[in-house]
């Protein structure tokens, strides 16, 4: 008897930096034969159709898109300190709306019986609908390999006694310089390079014991996908393994979606930017000298004070380099000004483009980006490696710390930001990173790590071979799944 197509739901946290991979890899799945239901909360969907109109979640017959909520109140808007309440509110309202979603779908004659959930690492409430009606379901962790030894940490951080912290004080005192010696595969790691949520007094605290949680929850998934590659993560990737034992690193995605897809294709058409792209970047990127150019930008949920976006303007504006720099409206907290004061307008006149938004692997991979600032999202700092682009740290929160300490104590392609930035550090470093000799070396190992990504998502190589072992996996629990 002919086995059906695979359907797989995914289904990612409502959060541009994890819808994206997620995007990625169910684009993957779909050049692979899957019938593909993605899910977005309501709330992303309907901004999503505000901001780039209703055709852009169109879809495809056989590339659907469904929404569920996440018991927030419509007026609330998800920013970063809306987390811990999304956390709170989506394993109760999104369990009891994605229960509904998956029944509707295995008794539709609509769509093909559902095979496969693949969710988000921190979705773990979609395990619970996974076993209620017997789908095999896959885990997308969505940090490092790094940042994911990171959380795999917390469970020990609390035993030992580092979690809480004793006191506010820890935070500024040099308590956070300690060296944590006993992680696998971590070696010369300190407190303060762990992803941050441990940072507490508060024993209940939401974010840590949450992400606790997922990653312990992850064990009763059938694996766990991890966006990055073995040659790059190769110590913390087996430390990883002990904990799980199906792993599937097979990034970097968007590499790896190159080889299966070609230019001709109906996916490069399905985007989920919550941001309207500002094309004339490109243009003005054109004009530019090779490798002169530097690039800004610190992601979808960072929030800073007015005081730090002046630091870094001025920082920007006093190293004469042309730079490109997208900030979205609710960068700085309490809606502080966007920098428009004449001085600073005219210092940067013909060396400076301020956006609202752009494609960043676009920007990334144009010839004229020398630098990249950034504050060390996995996202970033991959598609950066991808590009062969040396950065500039500024990290925020959560595993951007764990990034940024092996980006550039381990992988040779970061120079770190202290937390108080100011204008002078920020100049300085970029005079290093744009024509230093440390930014040589940095630009040059960023090119073999790039050379060594391309090399791991080219046939044959291991996330190449991972992906296609993750397929058939796929494949073998389409045939063992009975839930219809």
């Amino acid at each position: 008897m002919e086995v059906p197509r695979p359907h797989v739901v995914c289904v990612p946290l409502p959060a541009q930096g994890h819808m994206n991979p997620m995007l990625k890899l169910a684009k993957l799945l779909h050049l692979s034969g899957s019938y593909i239901t993605f899910v977005h909360t309501q709330f992303n969907f309907d901004r999503l159709v505000k901001s780039r109109g209703q055709n852009t979640l169109k879809g495809l017959p056989d590339f659907r898109f469904e929404t569920i909520s996440d018991g927030l109140p419509p007026t609330n808007q998800r920013g970063i300190l809306d987390l811990p309440e999304l956390c709170r509110t989506m394993p109760v309202e999104g369990l009891c709306s994605f229960r509904d979603l998956v029944a509707r779908l295995v008794s539709s004659a609509d769509v093909p019986p559902v095979t496969c959930i693949v969710s988000d690492g921190v979705m773990g409430f979609t395990l619970k609908v996974a076993q209620e009606f017997n789908i095999p379901e896959f885990m997308l962790f969505t940090p490092s390999g790094c940042g994911m030894m990171g959380y795999l940490t917390f469970e020990e951080l609390e035993k030992r006694g580092y979690f809480p912290l004793k006191d506010e004080k820890n935070l500024w005192d040099g308590y956070l310089e300690t060296e944590v010696d006993w992680i696998p595969a971590m070696r010369g790691v300190r407190l303060k390079d762990l992803p941050t949520f441990f940072r507490t007094t508060n024993p209940s605290d939401t974010m840590f014991h949450y992400n606790k949680e997922s990653v312990n929850n992850a064990v009763k998934a059938r694996g766990v996908i991890l966006n990055t590659f073995e040659d790059l993560e190769a110590e913390v990737l087996e430390a990883i393994r002990d904990k799980y034992p199906q792993l599937y690193p097979i990034g970097p995605l968007q590499m790896l979606f190159k080889q299966f897809s070609n230019s001709s294709n109906q996916l490069l058409s399905i985007d989920l930017n919550l941001w309207n792209e500002d094309a004339k970047c490109m243009e003005w990127l054109d004009k530019r000298d090779k490798a002169s150019v530097v690039y800004v930008n610190f992601g979808s949920l960072v929030i800073m004070t007015s005081k730090q976006l002046r630091e870094f303007a001025w920082g920007l504006a006093n190293s004469k380099y042309h730079f490109l720099w997208a900030i979205r409206p609710n960068l700085v907290e309490c809606g502080g000004e966007v920098i428009s004061n004449e001085e600073f307008v005219a210092e940067i006149d013909q060396r400076g483009l301020i956006l609202k938004w752009c494609s960043q692997e676009k920007v990334l991979g144009h010839p004229s980006i020398g630098g990249f600032l950034t504050h060390c999202g996995w996202n970033s700092t991959l598609e950066s490696i991808c590009e062969g682009v040396p950065m500039a740290c500024w990290p925020f929160f959560a595993e951007q710390q764990t990034n940024c300490f092996y980006a550039c104590n381990k992988w040779g392609v970061g120079m770190e930001i202290e937390s108080c930035v100011n204008r002078e550090q920020v100049e300085r470093l970029l005079r290093e990173l744009m024509e230093g000799q440390k930014g040589k070396e940095m630009r040059n190992k960023a090119v073999e790590w790039k050379q060594k990504a391309e090399a791991a998502t080219s046939l044959g190589g291991s996330s190449y071979n991972n992906y296609n072992s993750l397929v058939l996996h796929l494949k073998e629990a389409n045939k063992t799944s009975n839930h219809k």
